[in-house]
């Protein structure tokens, strides 16, 4: 039997945004593919999660162990670390108490596989490789220089991004060591697998995307949709997030609602800003921390996401395309959905073509209906969890046989 453990910067249930969606459900595919799992995580300040709502089976079946630290940034931190060589994105996820249960963790237990959620982990290598022979393996959610690379593109020049900017360098330069230090890498989509082979990774790579329970999300509610609603869910406290919105209101929505003078916008996600929560704007509402994701998206209607930056995959347009929503998106918004862009979800990569996109689908019922057809169809073909860790398994014993 395989041995993983799972080593995660974000305590997974419930699990209530992209990343933790991701952990909790390659968590839930290793035990139901017969996996022995140890999953260690940090349960951070600012994503706190409560141990004991954790269900008692897969608190079990994942020796589930939460260390409570704080990564949340400050200005004397951020000021500290210009005298240091390190990133700070990356030097905040170190704690000397995560470590010594890590240590233990290592000590007590034999395993095949370490699987690092994300790149933030990485700052554990040293110590895995100390105690323990597993094959260490990065499970690349994004390659995180290039959220910030792409958001900084967007930007305005000022002090602040002067500093990101900086940062960001060091994020890539660990980034490119952390490559060099891993046994494998499984990125979420192939353009980021692209991106580490030209960063120079040439050992064994497998793209993975994030699998859902599809059967959850297509079984219906009886839940009355509100026609001619656009809607924008996500973690509003991640900066591409904030971004997409601010961009859609300040380009789109304007025209999209002078075309249907009916239409609403709901913009939703836990950690809303003040900025978004103070919005004073026709026909635009504003909803924080949605306790109940799957009655907010049947009540809904079309899904967009225009991201402009940000890397791997949305794990909310997998979710929206389970549930069967219409979906429109910019590119980069659907990296890592090989689906037809046509056919299952609608690209637009600017404004005029986001308008015209959204608007016919307002005008147009029968379009709809179809997308969400498509959508669903695609979800359950290519999304459920099972199969797709599954596949991933075999991935690891060929590489442990190598």
């Amino acid at each position: 039997m395989l041995k993983v453990l799972q080593i995660c910067n974000k305590a997974p249930y419930p699990a209530n945004d992209g990343s933790s969606i991701a952990i909790y459900n390659m968590a839930q595919g290793l035990i139901d593919n017969g996996i022995k799992l140890h999953l260690l995580t940090i349960n951070t300040k600012k994503h706190f999660k409560d141990d004991k709502e954790v269900p008692a089976d897969f608190k079990a079946n994942s020796n589930y162990t939460s260390v409570y630290q704080n990564t949340d940034t400050g200005v004397v931190g951020a000021f500290l670390n210009l005298f240091s060589t390190n990133s700070y994105f990356v030097s905040r996820f170190y704690f000397k108490d995560f470590e010594n249960k890590l240590i233990e963790v290592l000590t007590k237990n034999t395993f095949d596989i370490v699987q690092l959620e994300g790149l933030f982990m990485a700052v554990y290598i040293p110590t895995i490789k100390k105690h323990s022979k597993a094959k260490i393996i990065l499970r690349a959610h994004n390659i995180e220089n290039k959220i910030w690379e792409r958001h900084l593109k967007n930007s305005k020049r000022n002090i602040v991004n002067a500093y990101l900017s900086l940062q960001n360098k060091r994020l890539k330069k660990f980034e490119t060591e952390v490559v060099s230090k891993v046994d494998a890498i499984v990125p979420i989509t192939d353009t980021d697998k692209q991106i580490f082979s030209d960063m120079g990774f040439n050992k064994a790579m497998y793209t993975c995307i994030t699998g859902v329970n599809v059967a959850h999300y297509q079984t219906k509610q009886n839940v009355l949709l509100k026609p001619k609603t656009v809607f924008y869910f996500g973690s509003m406290d991640w900066m591409p997030n904030q971004e997409a919105v601010r961009w859609f209101l300040d380009n789109c929505w304007q025209k999209i609602s002078k075309a249907v003078p009916d239409a609403k916008f709901v913009i939703a996600g836990r950690g809303m800003p003040q900025s978004f929560l103070q919005l004073n704007l026709p026909n635009v509402l504003v909803l924080e921390n949605v306790k109940d994701g799957k009655t907010f998206f049947e009540q809904h209607q079309i899904m967009v996401v225009p991201l402009l930056s940000g890397s791997g995959l949305r794990i909310k347009i997998i979710e929206g395309m389970a549930y069967g929503k219409p979906i429109v998106s910019t590119s980069i918004g659907a990296e890592g959905i090989y689906c037809d862009p046509k056919k299952d979800l609608i690209i637009a990569d600017s404004s005029a073509e986001f308008i015209t996109a959204v608007t016919n689908l307002l005008n147009d019922p029968g379009k709809c209906t179809e997308l969400e057809k498509n959508a669903s169809a695609f979800a359950y073909k290519e999304f459920d969890n099972k199969n797709v860790v599954s596949k991933l398994v075999q991935f690891y014993n060929k590489l442990l046989n190598a």
